[in-house]
């Protein structure tokens, strides 16, 4: 379901975050919100006996807890040894060093001739030499022909350098003759030779452990020789969306039905992050249901991904399943949006693979079906999830919530997953366009649009809603989120804040 993200756990289930409606204000249609850090007294917003109901609770994880809590727990998936157009996108587990010289030869660096440079030092416009042509070799071919004195040899770009030449003029400073040829241009000493080991000699490091392979590094690796590389592999994420009210993108809705936009967005950033995504789509609220999807997935993929039902509803079949496991906690984090979250692993011993196959990516609730996952790194991913089962990541409902709590702690731990050292975003600080409010004592992650505005960075809102976590319309503008520390309660046009870049721009 989607929650009521910002209730406490004092079971006042309407309490929701400041600026953003209750969940089933969401769902019956009443959409009005406050601004962010407007608290208890205003409008529905009543304070519980304890105090301030948005107040962070006093047992609150900050997020840089939270995080090192999430990240403790994960490691570098097992890697595997794959072919190189396999492992396109994937993340070395090993240095790759040069089989060879690259290039192995003396080469050509020009359409030309092989000449002996003496030959030609008083060559001009004025005074053109005629030199006999005695080979023509083209890249590839593996004749070695001696150019004498006075001789010289037609050659292509990349074609070995013959024994006896010293140089390579241009076909542009000659008459292109085949049989002989008229030079006007001296060469320069060794003029466009490409020597063996240019680049790298056999036995040098071509690529470090760690790092991504994308097209200009798979490039690099084959030319070293490489034809396998040691990768760790894409982790495989399934993304559930829960709520009975949710209904697949495009069909019609009844009074109380949403389309599902979770799963389409977590998939997404799942695969951005270089994940695998499994969508799952929406599974209804009910126990049996996910409590069965949940165990049919447990030996097919490396961490499992839900929104909503986390927090303390009716409805709240997320945490109804996963908590008495005691394998997955849940608690408050001090975040706005985000604040409720769920975090750990399936046990190994509680469910296998259904034997009828592994759910597709038709979104069909609990429906085993064909598996859309890639049949890549599948041992090792069998491996680690029957050791100690698929990590699990349960997250608010609201579309906004869901994607910072994506972006704060699921992204950084799949990057762990891959082996890749540097987890975090990029940031940079940029000026305020226009101010807004934000809650005592919680991180603030507020959508943006990041703009350039002369020698400055500009951040702008998103929406006129602000942090609103149901304003995922309005979420598709944004391309960062500028975070506003727990101390801060309200920003102003001019300031300067941490933004976090989470899209490049088109």
């Amino acid at each position: 379901m989607t929650p009521n993200e910002h209730a406490e756990p004092s079971g006042h289930a309407e309490h929701s975050e400041p600026g953003v409606p209750s969940e089933r204000a969401v769902r019956d249609g009443h959409t009005g919100h406050t601004e962010p850090g407007e608290h208890a007294g205003h409008s529905d917003h009543a304070p519980t006996a304890g105090g301030d109901a948005c107040a962070p609770a006093a047992s609150a994880r900050s997020v840089a807890e939270q995080l090192a809590h999430v990240l403790a727990q994960v490691s570098a998936l097992p890697p595997v040894r794959l072919p190189l157009d396999e492992a396109r996108g994937l993340v070395l587990a090993e240095d790759v060093f040069s089989a060879t010289d690259t290039p192995p030869f003396d080469n050509s660096a020009m359409d030309g001739y092989a000449v002996r440079r003496a030959d030609l030092l008083g060559a001009s416009e004025a005074t053109p030499i005629t030199l006999p042509v005695i080979a023509d070799l083209a890249a590839g071919t593996a004749e070695n022909p001696y150019v004498g004195p006075g001789q010289v040899a037609r050659i292509m770009t990349g074609a070995p350098l013959p024994d006896g030449a010293d140089a390579i003029v241009p076909i542009e400073h000659t008459d292109q003759g085949r049989y002989s040829v008229v030079v006007t241009v001296p060469p320069e000493p060794a003029a466009h030779i490409r020597r063996a080991g240019d680049d790298a000699h056999a036995g040098d490091t071509v690529l470090r452990a760690g790092l991504r392979l994308w097209p200009t590094r798979i490039g690099a690796a084959a030319s070293a020789g490489t034809s396998t590389v040691l990768v760790h592999p894409a982790p495989r994420v399934a993304v559930i969306s829960t709520g009975s009210e949710l209904v697949v993108p495009g069909e019609p809705t009844r009074r109380g039905q949403i389309p599902d936009s979770n799963s389409f967005l977590l998939s997404a950033a799942v695969a951005e992050a270089g994940g695998i995504a499994l969508r799952i789509g929406a599974v209804p609220d009910d126990d049996d249901t996910l409590r069965e999807l949940l165990a049919s997935l447990a030996g097919t993929v490396d961490a499992i991904v839900l929104s909503g039902g986390v927090s303390v509803g009716a409805y709240d079949v997320v945490k109804a399943v996963l908590a008495p496991l005691g394998t997955v906690g849940f608690g408050p984090v001090k975040m706005q949006p985000g604040k409720p979250q769920g975090f750990g692993r399936w046990p190994a011993t509680v469910g296998t693979p259904a034997e009828a196959g592994t759910p597709g990516t038709n979104g069909t609730p609990g429906m085993p079906a064909a598996t859309g996952l890639p049949a890549q790194g599948a041992e090792a991913a069998g491996a680690a999830a029957s050791v100690a089962g698929p990590l699990i990541f349960a997250l608010p409902g609201n579309p906004v919530s869901a994607y910072v709590s994506f972006e704060v702690f699921v992204r950084p731990a799949l990057r762990r997953m891959q082996g890749l050292a540097t987890l975090q975003r990029p940031t940079v600080q940029a000026v305020v366009a226009d101010g807004w409010s934000s809650p005592a004592g919680r991180a603030q992650y507020m959508p943006v649009v990041i703009e350039a505005d002369g020698d400055r960075t500009l951040a702008r809102r998103a929406a006129r809603g602000g942090s609103g976590s149901h304003l995922v319309a309005s979420l598709g503008q944004a391309t960062a989120f500028a975070v506003v520390p727990e101390e801060v309660t309200r920003v102003v046009a001019g300031d300067t804040v941490t933004v976090l870049l989470t899209t490049l721009a088109d």
